[in-house]
């Protein structure tokens, strides 16, 4: 019954219009205490209680009661409280004696000091004993509730003692509703070894989570290690995937710090946390230095890679952000998103081709960006080889157009999203992106606009990129397609390679292409498999794996680098730059206007051979010899 009231008590605070009603509960059982405190402290110290003793112990009462509502005694949860608020209880009670003293000395219903002190402890330990029966009473009803739903609920092993590791728990034990038991818990520290955590044991070390998941008949780990460097966080899954539990993981350090751990926050382990390299270090002083108070141009603002862009931009405060996209549901999207979160933000979003030359024009002249970065594209390779007079138009020329308007309108930087495809291009994507990297690499000869590339691998997540398309096929049921089984790629995530983005548009001198260290390349088939075990299934099991054979202009491996680049380092070690190849601008030029025409003519069979002149690496998948 006094657990049920509690219960209810602690219910209204979850609900703002009975949070008045429960502050009333709450301090009209704390008068109560008072009042009985004072009449067992009279009696003990042998006092006579008189009519004029019971009115002093009720004006006592009430200057308890407003101490206690000065301190926000009433105004956190019983299940929660802590040292805090006992140490609150605490001040409260005995600043009330200085008040109560002086008030019933003039009234002369004056107490001794000894009456005081030793009912000012008695109240707190009375106020405290409360509380404590409260969250035991309440911590055996819960263990007794998950008990009988044990059938029901998963069994949980938690990765890391420490804080975090603590919080889970805590939480767990805190909301039966989710049926998840705690059951056992491994931590490297060999202090913590056979010691408890809220009653759950330490069983061991990181390197027994295989035998242990066996022995307790665990079905879910979760890797509560908040501060954890990226290397070590991907040998502790490779070892949880060894299991058939599903895996969860913690966020970050900065929630541990700000307390915002908990049950609801714990998140499916992701592709993204098996890569097993640091992130990308940038230098922020360098980022606003180049973009406070500057106009900035997003192209593709709305795809994946531009929409991170126009989302790191808009925290350097720029004088304007200027979001370009010729798909409106997109820039829409990142549109509605910048205004929800950047309020300040001076933000036009324009709808509008690259390969429009006009349109662009009038769009540098009205807004005279002073940074562009390049993010529009086709690029979907498949669709690019079935229509690569589409992907001459909008990848060659429309960069084009934008890079000689910027060179017109004065432009400060232009960064051109590059790939790993450009590279010794086995398909038309590729040599499309390696024609722009000549284009900006001849521009800046001549220009005084700063015009750089940035060249990476394969995104995680960004559309049409091979994890969604897994992801989809596993909802599905199965198979999940790859092309070869040996075939690799190098991956990042988007965060990242917009970093390399913007620190590369602080390097810039002109004329760089810029290369990140991405660290081992992936197994295609690797990816799958582990996608498959993250979404709690066991591959070639319950889901199938189809090898479909390469695409047109596949390659088996990407490259990062051409072989006659060269590299040169720069300040940020992830970070390489590519010496420029030389080019013969005359011969480029009429070579460009040859694939201009063909492009507009749609002549798709001439393409291949103008564009193996242009880019002399450019050689076909199946015109290699193996």
């Amino acid at each position: 019954m006094v657990y049920n009231l509690m219960q209810k008590i602690d219910e209204m605070s979850k609900n703002p219009d009975k949070s008045k009603m429960r502050q009333v509960i709450l301090a009209t059982m704390d008068f109560i205490i008072c009042i009985f405190s004072c009449i067992i402290t009279m009696y003990l110290l042998r006092m006579k209680i008189t009519t004029s003793a019971f009115l002093s112990v009720l004006i006592y009462a009430v200057i308890n009661e407003v101490c206690l509502l000065k301190f926000r005694c009433y105004d956190s949860l019983w299940k929660c409280g802590g040292e805090k608020e006992v140490a609150n209880i605490f001040m409260a009670c005995f600043c009330a004696v200085i008040p109560a003293s002086i008030l019933l000395m003039l009234t002369k219903y004056n107490m001794n000091i000894v009456f005081y002190i030793v009912n000012a402890l008695m109240i707190i330990v009375a106020m405290v004993s409360l509380r404590i029966v409260y969250r035991t009473m309440r911590r055996i009803v819960l263990k007794t509730e998950m008990k009988q739903n044990a059938d029901q609920s998963s069994r949980v092993l938690i990765v890391g003692a420490g804080e975090a590791g603590n919080m889970i728990i805590r939480e767990l034990f805190k909301n039966s509703n989710l049926k998840k038991i705690p059951v056992a818990v491994v931590d490297d520290d060999k202090n913590k070894q056979g010691k408890y955590v809220y009653d759950v044991p330490v069983l061991g070390t990181i390197d027994d989570i295989e035998e242990i998941t066996k022995t307790q008949s665990i079905d879910e780990i979760i890797i509560c290690i908040a501060n954890i460097n990226p290397k070590r966080k991907k040998e502790i899954i490779n070892i949880c995937k060894k299991t058939n539990a599903k895996i969860k993981i913690v966020p970050g350090i900065y929630e541990i710090i700000d307390e915002k751990v908990n049950v609801t926050k714990l998140r499916d382990v992701q592709i993204e946390d098996l890569l097993g390299r640091d992130q990308i270090k940038i230098n922020l002083d360098d980022m606003h230095s180049i973009i406070k108070d500057k106009t900035v141009m997003v192209t593709g603002g709305g795809g994946s890679i531009g929409s991170e862009l126009c989302r790191q931009i808009a925290k350097y405060e720029p004088k304007q952000l200027i979001i370009l996209d010729i798909y409106e549901n997109n820039a829409y999207d990142i549109q509605q998103e910048l205004k929800r979160h950047y309020h300040e933000l001076n933000l036009k979003t324009l709808i509008a081709s690259i390969r429009d030359e006009e349109k662009m024009d009038k769009i540098f002249e009205k807004y005279k960006p002073e940074i562009v970065f390049h993010a529009a594209a086709h690029k979907h390779v498949p669709l690019m080889e079935d229509s690569p007079c589409e992907a001459i138009k909008n990848n060659v020329f429309g960069t084009l157009n934008v890079a000689k308007l910027s060179d017109k309108y004065n432009v400060k930087r232009f960064v051109l999203i590059s790939t790993d495809k450009a590279v010794n291009p086995t398909n038309i994507m590729g040599a499309t992106k390696r024609c722009c990297e000549m284009i900006i690499q001849s521009l800046n000869k001549t220009s005084k606009t700063e015009f750089v590339a940035v060249r990476f691998g394969n995104v995680l997540g960004s559309n049409g990129s091979v994890v969604p398309l897994f992801k989809k096929q596993i909802a599905e049921g199965g198979p999940v397609t790859v092309t070869h089984e040996e075939v690799t790629r190098f991956f990042m995530t988007i965060p990242e390679a917009v970093s390399l983005v913007l620190q590369a548009s602080a390097m810039a001198k002109g004329g760089e292409i810029f290369v990140l260290d991405m660290g081992e390349p992936v197994k295609i088939i690797d990816l799958a498999r582990n996608l498959i075990k993250l979404s709690g299934y066991e591959p070639g099991v319950d889901i199938n794996i189809e090898v479909t054979g390469l695409r047109p202009g596949e390659k088996l491996y990407e490259e990062v680098l051409m072989d006659e680049e060269g590299l040169t380092r720069t300040s940020n070690d992830q970070i390489r730059i590519g010496k420029p190849i030389e080019i013969d601008e005359v011969e480029f030029k009429k070579e460009l206007n040859i694939l201009k025409r063909i492009a507009e003519n749609n002549q798709d069979e001439k393409v291949d051979l103008i564009m193996k002149s242009i880019v002399p690496t450019y050689v076909r998948a199946e015109e290699k010899v193996v």
